[in-house]
């Protein structure tokens, strides 16, 4: 008996005919909290060995613990839904030349399948990329979408390696049709339905992005790229409460996800009615000083290789910190200590600050700072501009302090940027314009 709506899986004891039928049943186990709970506990229970070390590696995979399925289903590589189940596994590890080779096999040993053929085309597609022969690997797939069997080309699978060829030669619009099409035709295919949303976004359609990142979004277990994404979007459209909740369900899952938590303070703060402009300003130059990069300041080696093993990324990363957490890291002495408060204290930071004491004293750092008499535009500040949150994230991002600074950057920069797209470009392009500067090169 398999399960329904009303009996829940049982991993030990219910078929598992397909992998069809595991993505079926996922979001049962997802039901709630409780279910989840129970399922990992039953999981946990099974043996590592036999049938069950099968089983716990499907359990493994449904759970999101990709890497405990990868390691289990490596000892069923006969079972072709243990190996289908493990390579999609290695492709959501980014793992590709690995899930190649398994849907390669499984390809050859059902050619009428577009499953198999779909995922050996993009592994191969995407290891290709990884490894930087990007021509290479466009001419590859294009040459195996016309080796296809004729009716792979109108399956999902088809459709979206048809895309993805359209999006790498940079036919947007024929890549986007062809991801609705896909989309249509298998609303579960994960990949696809990112890749849509992905493009669409940057491609100035925050309709079909917002719908189509709304669905994947539903799609368990949580991916938070897609509802980090989704929350900036939500805060374009000045949906603060959407985006707090998009970023809260980020840290609740990914609780060392920095940047999440970064983002639903922002968005917190969006909700508040009313705002004391000068504590905004303040708040504003707090958080571009916190997004600075630690590889922008002069640091020991020992220091930088510690900071880094220890995920320390930006001087927000480092405030958080307290002494004792650093020196009782490996290799971190008092020496390299001396470099990190010389560091934040160029800035009035030091370590374990609070948030409203490290207001206080940029705003008086800032204030002692002589203010440059000058009538060039291009020395404003940034805040001039009035941008929406995420182009002025990405000019922050970028480290730039004045609109003098964003006019040395050219649009191929830009877009090269996280989560920026067409229209906020667009957006940055017009308010530049308004002071009668530009983007480099135009």
């Amino acid at each position: 008996m398999t399960a329904t709506e009303d009996k829940p899986f049982d991993l030990a004891h219910d078929p598992i005919p397909s992998f069809a039928a595991l993505v079926q049943e996922r979001s049962k186990i997802y039901g709630s909290f409780r279910k989840l709970d129970s399922f990992k506990r039953a999981v946990e229970s099974l043996s590592t060995s036999g049938e069950e070390g099968r089983r716990r590696g499907f359990g493994q995979w449904l759970t999101g613990d990709l890497e405990g399925a990868v390691s289990a289903l490596a000892n069923y590589q006969d079972d072709d839904v243990a190996a289908f189940t493990r390579a999609n596994a290695l492709m959501s590890l980014e793992r590709f030349a690995e899930a190649a080779s398994i849907f390669e096999a499984l390809s050859k040993k059902y050619p009428a399948e577009p499953r198999p053929r779909g995922g050996w085309l993009d592994a191969q597609l995407e290891a290709g990329l990884a490894s930087g022969k990007d021509q290479e690997a466009v001419a590859a797939l294009k040459q195996q979408l016309e080796n296809a069997p004729a009716d792979f080309a109108e399956s999902a699978e088809g459709l979206y390696m048809r895309a993805r060829l359209e999006e790498l030669e940079r036919n947007t619009e024929d890549a986007i049709d062809l991801y609705r099409e896909a989309h249509r035709a298998d609303p579960t295919h994960r990949r696809n339905a990112f890749r849509l949303a992905y493009l669409a976004e940057r491609s100035g359609f925050d309709q079909l992005a917002l719908r189509t990142y709304e669905t994947v979004a539903t799609m368990l277990p949580i991916d938070r790229t897609v509802m980090t994404n989704l929350g900036l979007l939500y805060e374009d459209l000045g949906r603060d409460q959407d985006a707090a909740t998009c970023y809260d369900t980020v840290v609740r899952n990914f609780p060392n996800d920095r940047r999440a938590k970064l983002y639903l303070q922002d968005a917190l703060a969006g909700i508040e009615m009313y705002y004391d402009e000068d504590m905004e300003k303040k708040e504003d130059r707090l958080n571009q000083i916190l997004r600075i990069p630690i590889t922008d300041f002069e640091l020991s080696v020992r220091a930088r290789n510690c900071l880094s093993k220890m995920n320390i990324v930006t001087l927000g990363d480092l405030v958080r910190q307290t002494e004792h957490e650093l020196l009782s890291y490996k290799n971190f002495g008092e020496t390299s200590l001396t470099e990190i408060k010389e560091i934040l204290g160029s800035k009035g930071l030091r370590l374990g600050m609070a948030r409203e004491e490290a207001v206080a004293s940029i705003s008086r750092v800032h204030s002692e700072e002589p203010i440059p008499e000058s009538d060039d535009v291009r020395n404003k500040a940034v805040s001039e501009l009035k941008l929406s949150i995420r182009a002025r994230r990405t000019v922050e991002n970028l480290g730039c302090m004045t609109l003098g600074e964003i006019a040395q950057h050219s649009e191929e920069e830009l877009l090269g940027m996280p989560n920026f797209g067409v229209t906020s470009l667009l957006e940055l392009r017009n308010k530049l314009n308004e002071f009668g500067l530009s983007l480099k090169g135009e």
